[in-house]
């Protein structure tokens, strides 16, 4: 992509209310527009991130063989009042013009339309197991909209549901899924720690949230830094020094960002909608025992945001970087980039060309305020020769651009 066929601009500063480094990188740099409080809309170079993260989750979701789909945004008061969840103070409430009575609510969760969809699909126990998933929109009332894209009333989220005959094998998924999680979360560059929580609104169970460390984070959490194992404040009867009951190591009091979280749900849902029963040898009746599994696939983006950066910007992780090259013509002619654009192109790298007329100060400051893993540049001094400087290393290499089609992956 031309950098000039972008109608997003760079702005020369931070907007004045962003408090935390999400909400003044992603802003800055046009990654994301603030529309109100808690709601952002995500704009070209924002959505690419957006993209490639989902691309990640789609990939470990489907390794786990789970079914993609997609539920409606506008949820029926019936699947709520099924639960009685109708009046949990989390969604919003919609009614349509003439309606005299609150009829549906903006989906801030899926478990009660996916076991209604499933109970008529669900006819035998050989049915079982199998699980769901989707890529939504959701919706919280959320009265401390705050820390960018961390904390909204509207956000992006990843959604997935299993269903089981037994407690057994959904104990036996639940590990795969929280495997799955933890590979996600590498691929995103970050170190997430699953934490054992309470389930809030969605379960009476003992649930697991995925946290990264961070100062802005909301949660806080008791870790132990040599077996990894952690609690949620909410729940834990640990305090910073006790010994870690897992293997003795001394625990440490962290505040974090929660990333992803996974319930067992129980037979709550199934029941509810009357999901068949299968008769066991002892002759007692088993309900379908389900889980329930989350990402907040833009409040990644912001904790990504969060934990790469520096003085001068954004520093993407390659895996979700908006383009894996950044290329800067500082030429007056424009042929030698040219070519280096095409030869990428050719090689189907993803390369943001900044053929806008301006500075060479001005590209170069632009380029760190992006963060995009890989500068090339393409100046008079180099002589037929281009730069190439990773986003996080002040080493810069000269070579050719077949130097860099054989290197770019080596260099990342």
């Amino acid at each position: 992509m031309r950098q000039s066929s972008l109608f997003t601009k760079i702005a020369r500063t931070a907007p004045s209310d962003a408090v935390s480094a999400n909400a003044a990188l992603l802003e800055r740099g046009g990654f994301v527009y603030k529309n109100s409080a808690g709601v952002y809309s995500y704009l070209p170079l924002g959505l690419r991130v957006i993209r490639k993260i989902t691309d990640i989750i789609r990939e470990e979701m489907d390794a786990l063989g789970s079914n993609e789909m997609l539920m409606p945004a506008l949820i029926d008061r019936k699947h709520l009042d099924a639960t009685g969840r109708w009046d949990v103070p989390v969604g919003y409430r919609v009614r349509g013009i003439g309606d005299t009575n609150d009829a549906f609510t903006l989906g801030w969760t899926h478990e009660e339309v996916i076991t209604e969809i499933v109970s008529h699909h669900l006819s035998s126990y050989r049915d079982l197991p199998f699980s769901a998933y989707q890529v939504q929109t959701k919706f919280r009332n959320e009265p401390r909209a705050k820390s960018g894209v961390l904390r909204g009333k509207e956000f992006i989220m990843k959604d997935m549901y299993s269903f089981h005959v037994s407690q057994e094998d959904f104990e036996a998924f639940y590990e795969k899924a929280k495997a799955a999680y933890a590979r996600v979360f590498t691929r995103c560059g970050l170190d997430a720690y699953c934490v054992k929580a309470a389930g809030g609104a969605f379960t009476g169970n003992t649930t697991h949230e995925f946290q990264v460390v961070s100062s802005v984070g909301e949660d806080s959490i008791y870790v132990c830094a040599e077996c990894r194992y952690a609690e949620n404040k909410e729940i834990t009867k640990l305090k910073a020094g006790d010994a870690c009951p897992q293997c003795r190591g001394v625990v440490e009091e962290k505040t974090a960002i929660e990333v992803g979280n996974i319930f067992p749900l129980g037979t709550k849902y199934s029941d509810a909608f009357n999901l068949i029963k299968f008769t066991l040898a002892s002759g007692k009746k088993q309900s379908v025992v389900m889980g329930s599994y989350g990402i907040g696939i833009s409040r990644l983006m912001g904790t990504i945001a969060e934990i790469h950066n520096d003085a001068a910007g954004l520093v993407w992780p390659a895996s979700v970087a908006p383009f894996t090259v950044h290329l800067l013509n500082l030429t007056k002619s424009g042929t030698a980039a040219q070519e280096a654009y095409e030869a990428l192109q050719k090689k189907a790298v993803a390369v943001l060309w900044d053929d806008r007329e301006a500075s060479a100060g001005e590209k170069l400051a632009s380029a760190d305020v992006l963060g995009i893993p890989l500068r090339v540049v393409v100046s008079e001094k180099t002589a037929g020769k281009i730069e190439i400087k990773k986003r996080d290393s002040k080493e810069t290499i000269v070579g050719t651009v077949t130097d860099l089609m054989s290197k770019v992956k080596n260099i990342l």
